[in-house]
């Protein structure tokens, strides 16, 4: 029986559930992608379309199995039997107090636990309907209950990091540090990749994708292993031959297309000159640079402004003597050069050559012409693919600090090694977007499953039933919106705000997160992919050999965005429940 008279309730809570689902993309979506922009292994546009279709596969193919868990491990829904509607407007309440304080962190730029949010929402309305004695503050083991959300904070930092830090060291002393870096990086590349292939068919076996495959020991084994293998042998087959023509050859005339020749490109004859402005292989620290030339560069600096200081002394006392134009005329010169290389702001106006103009300007006209309406609604959907992340990463704040300083003290390694790992950057970034939407697609997606079961069904049983398709669609569609509308936002505060990244780093960063996002998948342990990104990254860092290397300011930013989380969120959910509940209500005479 359908519960038309509260239509209204699963009405705002479609609403807000979509908009939940929009600040998960729009928030989340830099914990799996921002390493791969700021090592520059990926273009941002490149990363918003990778990025959109992994969270919408993951969601869709294995979402419900982590959304049963936010829906029924926090609070005892046994406790509203016989009032089933008054846990519908529970949970959309929770909902909308979880997508409301989501929205406010991602507008100031603060990447918060999209997992903890919708925790605390559950949490607050919890206690405000049914009291803290029936809330599951401990369910006896490790995946229910509130203690969940405080383990996370230990245990996903440290997981995550500790993995990535042991295949950091692995890659940098086995490889980096070598001779020959880039060769043996080649050598390698085959067993990452079945690696990372591996787990990725590991997480869809065990939950079976849409289609609930059924799988025993043997068989899942089997699978996985195979599965990895048969991607090493594609990888060994067709783009290990590419890539030593591409880097060990240098041959710079082959084509992405080339890859399907295999192994008939090491039949290829010799390499003509390359012209100058062509180039193999991209400089990943372009722009970053080592501590020697920071020191340097800075010692050149503080030369050139007690140059300028006396240079202003001078300019005033030609001032104050007519007689000297020849020093004004060199001023003026001087000025107006300096204004040419900033804009109109005093900002600089180099941009980075990957980012792509798609909407172009603003046509004359009133905004309500075709034409403007047209720009407008493109600006609204395609601004994000404008964005200049690695730039914007690179602006001065209170929590960056001497960020330049802190990339100085990381190593610099062999850029053609650097180069070997960027593919593997790419397929460890999409494990971990795959991941992310398969465990935190049940944030938006949950509470909204509860709300829907009860209005269909009119009963208790309705929030206990399998989620419907069209529910995880409805939440992996707001995620990738969310990702191609203000995903950038986020992004600009991670990644090399952390400390310095390149595609070995990154690599071992998404990989190390990926794994403990997996193993949380499979204890059905809803973590936060931003805390095990974060983890890894400091895990990663800290490999660097030295404290210094890591932005501790925006550490302490990002882990006081976890504590406050919970709190806030269940604080708003729980004082909107309270009032909607215990409102006054007077009968109509």
């Amino acid at each position: 029986m359908v519960l038309h008279q509260y239509d209204y309730i699963f009405a705002i809570g479609t609403i807000f559930a979509f908009l939940d689902a929009w600040n998960i993309g729009a928030n989340d979506c830099a914990n799996s992608w921002s390493t791969s922009v700021s090592s520059r292994s990926l273009k941002h546009w490149q990363a918003m379309i990778l990025g959109s279709i992994m969270e919408f596969a993951g969601a869709v193919g294995v979402g419900s199995s982590v959304a049963d868990t936010i829906r029924t491990k926090i609070v005892d829904v046994d406790v509203f039997e016989g009032n089933a509607s008054l846990l519908m407007l529970g949970m959309c309440c929770a909902v909308v107090a979880s997508s409301v304080y989501l929205t406010i962190c991602t507008k100031i730029g603060l990447p918060v636990s999209t997992t903890h949010s919708i925790l605390g929402g559950i949490l607050g309305m919890g206690i405000a309907l049914v009291g803290a004695d029936d809330v599951i503050w401990w369910g006896g083991d490790i995946n229910s209950g509130v203690v969940q959300v405080f383990l996370a904070w230990i245990i996903a930092p440290l997981m995550s990091g500790v993995a990535a830090a042991l295949i950091f060291l692995i890659t940098k002393y086995g490889i980096l540090l070598q001779n020959r870096p880039a060769l043996k990086a080649l050598y390698t590349v085959p067993f990452y990749f079945l690696l990372t292939s591996a787990l990725l068919t590991m997480l869809i076996v065990w939950k079976g994708g849409s289609s609930r495959i059924k799988l025993t020991g043997p068989e899942i084994a089997g699978t996985v292993v195979g599965v990895g293998a048969g991607m090493a042998l594609l990888t060994a087959v067709f783009l290990c031959p590419w890539l030593y023509r591409r880097v060990i050859v240098g041959d710079w005339q082959l084509k992405p297309w080339d890859l399907l020749q295999g192994p008939l490109l090491l039949r290829r004859g010799e390499v003509p000159p390359r012209p100058a402005h062509v180039r193999t292989v991209r400089d990943y620290y372009r722009g970053h640079k080592t501590l020697d030339e920071l020191q340097a560069a800075r010692g050149t600096d503080e030369e050139h402004t007690r140059n300028n200081a006396e240079h202003s002394s001078a300019a005033s006392s030609s001032d104050e003597h007519p007689d000297s134009p020849d020093l004004k005329a060199e001023h003026r010169v001087t000025a107006q050069a300096h204004a040419a290389a900033l804009g109109d702001d005093g900002s600089s106006t180099t941009t980075d050559p990957d980012v792509i103009n798609v909407c172009g300007p603003r046509p004359e006209g009133k905004w309500y012409s075709g034409a403007v309406l047209l720009w407008l609604v493109k600006k609204a959907f395609l601004n994000g693919i404008e964005q200049d992340i690695v730039s914007a990463q690179k602006n001065e704040s209170r929590l960056a600090g001497d960020l330049e300083k802190t990339h100085a003290h990381a190593a610099h390694y062999d850029n053609e090694a650097e180069y070997m790992f960027s593919f593997l950057q790419i397929l460890t970034a999409c494990t971990a977007s795959f991941t992310h939407g398969a465990n935190d697609v049940a944030n938006a997606i949950g509470p909204f499953a509860t709300i829907y079961g009860i209005w269909r069904t009119g009963n208790l049983e309705g929030s206990k039933t399998e989620v419907p398709m069209w529910i995880l669609v409805f939440g992996g569609a707001g995620i990738a919106i969310g990702i191609w509308t203000y995903g950038y936002h986020i992004m600009r505060n991670l990644g090399n705000r952390l400390t310095l990244h390149s595609p070995s780093r990154g690599f071992t960063m998404e990989l190390g997160a990926a794994i403990c996002v997996i193993i949380a998948t499979r204890l059905k342990l809803p973590v936060s992919t931003t805390q095990c990104i974060t983890g890894a990254t400091v895990g990663v860092g800290l490999c660097n050999g030295t404290w210094r290397t890591i932005n501790w300011r925006m550490v302490a930013w990002i882990y006081m965005g976890w504590i406050i989380t919970l709190p806030c969120a269940g604080i708003l959910a729980g004082c909107l429940t309270g009032i909607i509940v215990n409102a006054p209500r007077w009968g109509m005479p």
